[in-house]
């Protein structure tokens, strides 16, 4: 029986929608707010725990941000990760997507050998699917966006299904590689009391700035950021409404006139 060896990345997001943002670097105040695994990673986790459970491998979850992140990893060990690292330092605050898979793929080339990376499609408070990707690219490893099924699972391979929308494709990968899974691949177990009890006091391991290999500060937070975010704010709702009681001919003819002086036609 062969073991794969699979590290999962998952991420702290906040609980709710009501966070402030800070309006000189347009990054998210995270300190205070409630947060909560990024849901997306959830599916990752239970494909690495099947894909675990199918081959006698194990699981490694790594993520990065600040001490409270901590967390994230200890509701992993409940769900069945084995171990756990977060990669913390105020060098990675403000972090784009570019710099926040390199700081993973700095943390992970600490980790030694492994064959399969899983990761959600995307987080809830980022939405851009790129890290995933960019982590690959970064390590040097093939990769596949938009799992739906794994077919096969051998000693030397994964056959996979990617969703294309109105298609898919059947893939082949060879080890190491990474993956980025759909919501529907598989349905997220619920976390084991037992396990929670049997994991109550297990280390989560710190990587900090210090502890990479590459120190150069160009790489890493805003520093090492391709994109700014030049504004940020909620989104605005109007509670305006005009009612027009008159027939359908003249109210046509209004609704007409009213967006014309809109611009929207």
């Amino acid at each position: 029986m062969f073991q794969l060896k699979i590290i999962v990345c998952i991420k702290q997001v906040p609980a709710t929608s009501s966070v402030e943002i800070d309006p000189t670097t347009g990054v998210l105040k995270r300190e205070g707010v409630e947060s909560k695994m990024n849901p997306y990673d959830l599916y990752a986790l239970e494909t690495a725990l099947r894909l675990k459970e199918k081959t006698e491998g194990s699981i490694t979850t790594v993520t990065m941000g600040p001490p409270q992140a901590q967390s994230v990893i200890e509701e992993s060990f409940i769900l069945g990760a084995d171990q756990g690292y977060l990669f913390s330092d105020r060098k990675f605050a403000g972090s784009d997507v570019l710099a926040t898979a390199y700081t993973l793929s700095q943390g992970i080339g600490l980790l030694g050998e492994f064959d399969l990376i899983v990761c959600g499609k995307q987080t809830t408070d980022g939405d851009t699917a790129q890290v995933g990707p960019e982590l690959a690219e970064f390590l040097g490893i093939p990769h596949v966006t938009w799992v739906r099924e794994i077919t096969e699972v051998t000693a030397d391979k994964i056959v996979v299904k990617q969703d294309l929308g109105n298609s898919y494709a059947i893939l082949e990968l060879p080890y190491p590689s990474l993956l980025t899974v759909e919501k529907d691949i598989f349905q997220p177990r619920l976390p084991s009391y037992r396990r929670k009890l049997l994991t109550a006091g297990q280390q989560v391991k710190v990587f900090t700035f210090s502890d990479f290999i590459d120190h150069n500060e160009q790489k890493y937070g805003l520093n090492g950021s391709a994109t700014q975010v030049e504004r940020i704010f909620p989104p605005l709702t109007k509670q305006d409404q005009t009612c027009w009681e008159e027939p359908a001919p003249v109210v046509a003819e209004k609704i007409y006139e009213l967006i014309k002086d809109r611009n929207f036609i």
